[in-house]
């Protein structure tokens, strides 16, 4: 039934959480939260039950055991069930609390209700069934970047003149908390692509809970090959939160919608893959400037060479 969903209940050391996320992410988790018990976490995920058979999630769980017993970490306990849309909607959502990211961000549910005092841009975000709450080291990761690359983007006048507008491509944008964001920031305009319709539907969805205007934020379904086709001109900054191996792959279709001052943002990556995603870059006319780490996951901050 489309209806259906495996709900995954996964019991381990708080120290693997994020390395659970993203193991979960690339099962194809719909959605993701974690809760404390005791000296451990429980991770819940969810995903359609179409989407995986019993042998599946049993190749999850040794896969789940073994990257505990590469760090040197007890084995942690995978249990699933199957239960209806409705359930699966309110179980992962009510341990989602407002969070701070960053200097400025402010990443707030959006049915809950909005702080009133706060000096924070506030990103409201239902995320539905598509990655991106800003939970994950990834997007946090992203968030702060972009804050960095913006700092300066004027929200007004500056003196007697204005700056140029800045244009963004957001590459795999789940959810389109990074899209939204940037706009919130400043930014002109932001291009963004996923190749999941579910994806880009929470984008528009996201887009029109924040109040921003359809000529700022635009979401299309797809990946670089369609940007370019509907982008008028090279845009001035990229960010792109997949997987290190889809990124590599992409990096020479994304050089080609850069310009050369462009400067891009590259997360999704474990730190030791961070070697394979710069050498990619720096063959295709980039340098990483930074590289930040949050636990076991880097962000690549790069300008074009």
């Amino acid at each position: 039934m489309a209806n259906t969903w495996w709900e995954l209940q996964i019991l381990c050391e708080p120290e693997l959480e994020d390395s659970i996320f993203w193991r979960l992410e690339d099962f194809g988790s719909r959605g993701t939260a974690s809760e404390r018990k005791g000296n451990s976490s429980l991770v819940k995920a969810y995903l359609p039950q179409f989407q995986a058979q019993l042998l599946d999630l049993a190749a999850l769980a040794l896969r789940l055991r073994q990257d505990a017993l590469c760090v040197g970490m007890s084995a942690p306990s995978l249990h699933w069930q199957l239960i209806d849309e409705e359930d699966w909607a309110s179980s992962w959502k009510q341990y989602w609390q407002p969070q701070e990211i960053g200097d400025r961000f402010l990443i707030n549910p959006a049915w809950l209700p909005t702080p009133e005092n706060s000096d924070r841009l506030i990103i409201l975000l239902d995320p539905g069934v598509a990655f991106g709450t800003g939970n994950h080291a990834t997007t946090q990761l992203c968030l702060e970047a972009l804050e960095m690359r913006l700092s300066e983007v004027p929200q007004s006048f500056v003196g007697n003149a204005e700056k140029e507008p800045v244009t963004i491509a957001d590459i795999g944008c789940g959810s389109g908390i990074l899209s939204v964001g940037a706009v919130l920031l400043g930014a002109e305009k932001v291009y963004a692509v996923d190749n999941d319709p579910l994806a880009v539907q929470s984008t528009f969805s996201n887009r029109t809970l924040n109040k921003i205007s359809p000529e700022r934020l635009i979401p299309a379904e797809g990946s670089v090959d369609v940007l370019s086709t509907i982008i008028d001109k090279p845009v001035d900054g990229i960010v792109c939160n997949i997987l290190a191996d889809v990124i590599i792959q992409l990096v020479p279709e994304m050089t080609a919608i850069a310009k050369p001052s462009t400067w891009a943002i590259f997360s999704g990556i474990l730190i030791e893959q961070s070697k394979s995603v710069a050498d990619a870059l720096e063959k295709n006319g980039w340098v990483v400037a930074a590289l930040w780490k949050k636990k076991e996951w880097c962000c690549l901050n790069a300008r074009r060479s």
